[in-house]
């Protein structure tokens, strides 16, 4: 999966209606850059043996704040 459609895929999933209410779009990226700063985080533990993961969250990252 590219990072631009994990980026959407997370924003959707943060998006869908929980219990009826729908969660507003702002909303929903912020929740998704919280994860995703979350595991850039725990990978930067080791960094030097995840680097390639690390990039491809970041762009990921990029990729969420630059969604509709």
């Amino acid at each position: 999966m590219t990072p631009k459609e994990k980026a959407e895929e997370l924003v959707n999933k943060m998006e869908r209606p929980m219990d009826g209410v729908s969660i507003f779009r702002l909303a929903a990226k912020k929740l998704a850059l919280i994860s995703v700063d979350e595991v850039i985080e725990a990978l930067h533990e080791h960094h030097w043996q995840n680097r390639l993961i690390i990039n491809y969250w970041e762009e990921v990252k990029q990729e969420i704040e630059n969604y509709g």
